[in-house]
């Protein structure tokens, strides 16, 4: 099977990303697994799927597998890849680009700077709806690890998301305690794991340790996060600058039962064709 694909990252964070719609495509875990592979494929974080709608409210079904080769419902970074790829393709001319995804309806807009804004729907805070093992909603959880314990904020922004406060973001036990995090038994579906340090009310930096993927270069859904964690505990204002080893991203919310809104750049590095 000959496919076409298009390479693209925002910030880094990079996808392969495949049109389903003018080409038949069926892929197993095993060949995403492939082409995710930096040194036997392509090479990405997640691969992501343009399909066909199948619902009259979208103009596309987004679907998106990380590395590992399992479907996950949401990512922030890669709906911007998204939105870019199917103007830049020609199989949309519309600003405003409604699409499905396992979290629901999204809404892609792109900016005149070039920059593309995603409205992630709203923030979902209970711990049935992140899914996350607790009795009840709390600021923060507390989770113990080889004998030290952690306190963390959850959220879900469609996928699963704990945040931890860290004085020092260089020193961050992001590969170690992000893994440890990701698959721990308190997440049922393990969750991706931020790192973020407080610089102002309206700045932080971030790392986040990817469920699937681990450390990426970027998270959208994580910057997402981590500002709706950061504002809820009084420590953020929106807006929200947010840098991420790839780079910069902006976050906008207004609170509970509110919707968010991510802003950034999208970046198309080149097209090719893989037999796999």
């Amino acid at each position: 099977m000959k496919l076409k694909f298009t390479k693209m990252h925002g910030l880094g964070n990079d996808f392969v990303v495949i049109d389903a719609i003018n080409q038949k495509v069926s892929l197993n875990e095993t060949q995403i697994r492939l082409m995710a592979d930096r040194h036997f494929g392509i090479g990405c974080d997640q691969l992501l799927l343009v399909e066909a709608a199948q619902s009259v409210e979208a103009d596309f079904r987004y679907r998106i597998f990380n590395a590992d080769g399992g479907e996950v419902s949401q990512c922030g970074n890669g709906a911007r890849c998204f939105a870019r790829f199917v103007r830049e393709k020609g199989l949309s001319d519309q600003k405003d680009i409604p699409v499905e995804t396992g979290a629901g309806l999204l809404i892609l807009h792109h900016e005149e700077n070039g920059d593309i804004t995603v409205n992630m729907a709203v923030p979902r805070h209970l711990p049935g709806e992140i899914p996350l093992c607790s009795e009840q909603e709390k600021p923060l959880y507390e989770v113990a690890i080889d004998g030290r314990h952690y306190q963390f904020g959850a959220v879900s922004l469609g996928n699963p998301h704990a945040v931890l406060q860290v004085e020092d973001i260089a020193k961050a036990p992001v590969e170690t305690l992000g893994a440890q995090l990701e698959c721990h038994p308190m997440f049922p579906q393990r969750a991706n794991i931020g790192f973020m340090k407080v610089i102002s009310e309206h700045h932080i930096e971030l790392r986040v340790y990817e469920r699937g993927a681990a450390e990426t270069m970027a998270c959208g859904s994580g910057a997402c996060a981590a500002a709706v964690i950061g504002i809820e505990r009084g420590l953020l204002n929106s807006p929200v600058k947010v840098d991420l080893p790839g780079g910069q991203l902006m976050i906008s919310w207004q609170g509970r039962g509110q919707p968010l809104f991510m802003s950034g750049p999208a970046t198309i590095i080149f097209d090719g064709i893989i037999e796999i």
